[in-house]
């Protein structure tokens, strides 16, 4: 079946509110944020499907929902924008490899090491207070090096279980998520 334009709002709407039912089921397991859950996979899955750049605008639309229907954590608006909004669009680079037989798998970790990459940077910027001395960056306090580590093991403790789980989970759907072109 030709794909429309119907077709890819409607299954960006649903993917988007899977998403957000799925981040009510969580385990958290981070004082400051971060949980492990499946709220990916939706994503993931639709940016596959659909490519870069709808998978940015869905992850994008998830991040800020995100925020503010499911207790969202920000210590400023820039956190708000670097932990939920941009963040969860950077899932949305899972749609790199559009419609490539077999690749959701490696799509899923496309999506999450973006998605990783932007909680870092977060990590040794904004939350760089939470670890030990502060140095100058760029015109950013940044406590180096114990605030890259710092990122790295927070962010890690919750991004790991959650690339794994996408990635199997992924693994699993390929042969649904390819028969859906057929309907």
């Amino acid at each position: 079946m030709k794909k429309t334009a119907t077709r890819m709002l409607t299954e960006g709407g649903i993917s988007v509110g899977l998403a957000i039912a799925l981040s009510y089921l969580k385990i958290p397991i981070a004082a400051l944020g971060g949980s492990i859950d499946f709220v990916m996979v939706p994503l993931i899955v639709f940016a596959y499907r659909w490519g870069l750049w709808k998978g940015l605008l869905a992850g994008l639309a998830f991040g800020t929902l995100k925020f503010f229907l499911a207790g969202g954590h920000a210590v400023n608006w820039e956190s708000m924008l670097l932990d939920y909004s941009i963040a969860y669009m950077f899932v949305g680079f899972a749609g790199v490899l559009r419609q490539k037989k077999y690749m959701l798998p490696v799509s899923a970790l496309i999506g999450c090491v973006a998605r990783f990459a932007v909680h870092f940077v977060s990590g040794i910027t904004i939350y760089a207070m939470y670890a030990e001395p502060t140095s100058d960056f760029f015109g950013l306090a940044v406590n180096t090096p114990n605030a890259w580590l710092f990122s790295l093991v927070y962010n890690g403790a919750y991004m790991l279980p959650n690339t794994v789980i996408a990635i199997v989970v992924c693994a699993l759907l390929i042969k649904p998520v390819e028969l859906l072109d057929r309907i």
